[in-house]
């Protein structure tokens, strides 16, 4: 079994509020998957929008099971598997594969500074093509819709490889001081180093932190030392390194509320 069939799977046999936020370039689905023990916070959680990085979506199976069972009070919605025609691509014919069926690299196509990355290209590709404008493919229309009807009080992107967290995208220094708090309780859990992209746009995290002014992380999983794919082998110890992150960012997220931060 693939991990395209363990993710429809386990949404199939969900027992809790599920959905489909839309379909992809090849007319897979989508998934949600909610947790929801409070009003607030709220918290996404999305994995896999790069096909490579298909790890992430068993990490998600778990992180969600642990969820499931923790004291913690947040409503958090899960997104297995963001670009589920990629990883096809990705598991059947180019191992390496990072975008979506139109080769455009989901993770650049976000009204962020848009087509302004360092690694930016502007043509079809594995990586790294921005697309024809912002929002041009209709997965990241799906995340973009389902995240303004949520209104989530933070995201978070699951990605591989380096053991690093990303929260900055050129926010004022208030807000960069009130993010880096849910970063630093996130590292603080995990053991990853906190560092900067500069030189990057155009991503989730970015839009989430420019266009909603809330605080998103990029949270890249595995050893640098791992060659793309990372195989399951793998799968024990990064979620070792990351069973504690939904719980530490509903702590920090549920604190900065009570403080009128955010």
């Amino acid at each position: 079994m693939d991990i395209l069939d363990k993710v429809e799977n386990y949404y199939n046999a969900f027992k809790g509020e599920k959905g489909i936020i839309g379909r992809s370039v090849n007319n897979r689905p989508i998934y949600y998957l909610a947790v929801k023990k409070a009003e607030k916070p709220k918290l996404i959680v999305q994995f896999s929008i790069h096909a490579r990085e298909y790890i992430t979506s068993y990490l998600a199976i778990k992180l969600i099971e642990d969820y499931k069972n923790s004291k913690s009070k947040a409503s958090v919605y899960f997104l297995p598997m963001l670009n589920p025609d990629g990883v096809k691509i990705a598991l059947e014919q180019n191992p390496l594969y990072k975008a979506n069926a139109n080769g455009v690299d989901l993770n650049v196509n976000f009204d962020a500074n848009f087509g302004s990355g360092e690694q930016n290209v502007f043509c079809k590709a594995s990586q790294n093509y921005v697309g024809e404008y912002a929002f041009c493919e209709p997965e990241t229309r799906a995340i973009r819709d389902f995240t303004l009807s949520i209104k989530p009080h933070a995201t978070i992107s699951y990605h591989s490889k380096g053991q690093e967290i990303y929260y900055e995208f050129f926010q004022d220094e208030k807000r960069k001081k009130r993010d880096y708090l849910f970063a630093k309780s996130v590292s603080d859990a995990t053991g990853y180093a906190i560092k900067s992209t500069p030189n990057s746009a155009g991503g989730y995290k970015d839009w989430c932190i420019q266009k909603l002014k809330i605080p998103a992380l990029t949270i890249e999983v595995g050893s640098d030392s791992l060659s793309h794919p990372i195989t399951k082998e793998h799968l024990d110890q990064i979620y070792k390194e990351n069973k504690g992150v939904i719980d530490a960012s509903v702590q920090t997220l549920t604190e900065l509320i009570c403080k009128k931060n955010l």
